[in-house]
C-alpha cells in the first residue's frame, strides 16, 4: 500500500456478487455500463449472478452472456453459472461436469433451493468437480409476502416483514448439507445476527463455508427506513441488533468479505414506494467510500482490513489472481455521494447525499489502465 499525502494505491477491487443484467434485461444495466462503473469505483474483477435471460445454465446459454463480456467489458467480468435449469431454484440440475471448466462458481441467487435433496445432489455434483457453490438462501414459506424486515418499523407503519429466521434457517439446512458433502459453500448477502452465529460455528468446526455481507447492512438498520423504494432489497434491512452483530462478524473474521450485491433497475421500476418497487439496490459506486468513510477513519476496521475484505479474501474464496492490478485512491476530499454522478444506468442508493471521503482516480486491471479521473 502506497501512501503518499494520502494517495494510496491498494490491490485492485474485486466484487463476488455483482448484476449486470445482461443479457436480457439492458433497460437496467448493461455489461458496458457496470464495467465502466466498477472500474471508475477501483473494481479489477467482478463476479455476475445468473438471473438473466438466457439463464447460464448450459454451454450455449453462458456463450452469449461471454460474447457481450468480450466485446463490452473493460475489466474481469466473471458469470456464474446457474445451479438449476433455467436458474428455478428447483426442477433439474445444470451439467456441472460441463459447466465447471468455464466457470469459477454456481448460484441460484434470488433464489433459495427450498428442496433439501436437491441442494444435497447439487453440493455433492459441485465437490467432484472442484467447485463452489454461492448460495442464497432463503425459505420462501416464511416470507409470507413480506418486503421490508418484521421489525419496529413494519409494526409502526403497517407493512408486511420479512423474518429473519427465513434466511437462517436455511443458512443452518446447508451448513449441515456441507457438513455431509465437503462442498466448498459461500454464503451471499448475510443479514442477521443468527446467521453470522451459524457461520462462526462453522468455521470453528473447520468446514469450507465462507460468507460476504454488504455495506449497507453494515451501515443500516430498519430505523432509518423510508417510505421510497431506494430503501428496498432483499434481504432487507435488520435490527440494529443485527447490524451490529454483522460489525462483530467483519471484525473477528467470521465474515470473509465486502460485496455489493450491486442490483439496477429502471427509475420506474423503483418509483413505487417499499411494497411494490422491485428488489434491489445499487452499490458498486458507493461501497469503498462508505467503507473507508465509516469503518477505517472511524477507527472500526484498519485500511488492511479493508484491504482484506474488499480484495484479497474475494480473491481466495475464488481463486483467481489479481497480481497487477491497483486502485488509487484520492483520501483528501470530502464530497456528497450524488446519483446524477453515478456511471452506472441504476441510481437508486439510500445513501444519497452522504459525505464520504475516498475517490478512486485511477485503476489498472493486469497492467493495462482501465480508469483514470
Amino acid at each position: 500500500m502506497v501512501n503518499k499525502q494520502n494517495i494510496v494505491q491498494i490491490p485492485a477491487l474485486v466484487d463476488l456478487h455483482v448484476h449486470f443484467r445482461e443479457p436480457g434485461f439492458s433497460y437496467k444495466e448493461t455489461i458496458r455500463s457496470g464495467s465502466i462503473a466498477a472500474a471508475a469505483a477501483g473494481y479489477s474483477e467482478v463476479f455476475t449472478m445468473p438471473n438473466v435471460s438466457p439463464a447460464p445454465d448450459c454451454l450455449e446459454h453462458l456463450q452469449v452472456q461471454q460474447d457481450i463480456i468480450a466485446k463490452d467489458a473493460i475489466i474481469g467480468v466473471h458469470p456464474y453459472a446457474s445451479i438449476t435449469l433455467g436458474q428455478k431454484g428447483a426442477g433439474e440440475l445444470v451439467d456441472f461436469v460441463l459447466l465447471s471448466p468455464h466457470v469459477l462458481g454456481f448460484s441460484d441467487d434470488g433464489r433459495g433451493i427450498q428442496d433439501e435433496t436437491l441442494m444435497h445432489d447439487a453440493m455433492k455434483q459441485c465437490k467432484a468437480v472442484g467447485g463452489l457453490i454461492v448460495a442464497h438462501c432463503e425459505v420462501d414459506n416464511l416470507i409470507k409476502g413480506g418486503y421490508i424486515h418484521e421489525g419496529e418499523y413494519a409494526k409502526a407503519n403497517g407493512h408486511r416483514g420479512i423474518s429473519s429466521a427465513s434466511e437462517w434457517k436455511e443458512i443452518e439446512r446447508d451448513i449441515r448439507l456441507v457438513e455431509e458433502t465437503g462442498c466448498r459453500f459461500h454464503i451471499c448477502h448475510i443479514s442477521t445476527k443468527e446467521s453470522v452465529a451459524l457461520i462462526r460455528e462453522a468455521k470453528k468446526k473447520g468446514l469450507p463455508v465462507t460468507c460476504e455481507t454488504a455495506p449497507h447492512y453494515l451501515l443500516l438498520s430498519d430505523k432509518d427506513l423510508q417510505e421510497d423504494g431506494k430503501w428496498k432489497m432483499n434481504p432487507p434491512l435488520r435490527s440494529e441488533e443485527d447490524r451490529l452483530a454483522l460489525i462483530e462478524g467483519i471484525k473477528d473474521g467470521t465474515i470473509d468479505c465486502i460485496a455489493t450485491d450491486h442490483a439496477p433497475h429502471s427509475a420506474e421500476e423503483k418509483s413505487r414506494g417499499l411494497e411494490k418497487s422491485a428488489f434491489g439496490i445499487v452499490g458498486i459506486e458507493t461501497a469503498f467510500p462508505l467503507m473507508y468513510t465509516y469503518f477505517v477513519k472511524t477507527g472500526i476496521i484498519s485500511m488492511e482490513k479493508l484491504i482484506e475484505l474488499m480484495s484479497i479474501n474475494p480473491c481466495k474464496i475464488v481463486g483467481i489472481d489479481n497480481s497487477n492490478s491497483f486502485a488509487t485512491f484520492d483520501l483528501n476530499v470530502a464530497y456528497k455521494i450524488d446519483t446524477d454522478d453515478f456511471l452506472s444506468m441504476g441510481k437508486a442508493t439510500p445513501f444519497e447525499g452522504w459525505e464520504v471521503y475516498g475517490k478512486c482516480i485511477q485503476t489498472i486491471r493486469k497492467g493495462k489502465v482501465v480508469f483514470e479521473a
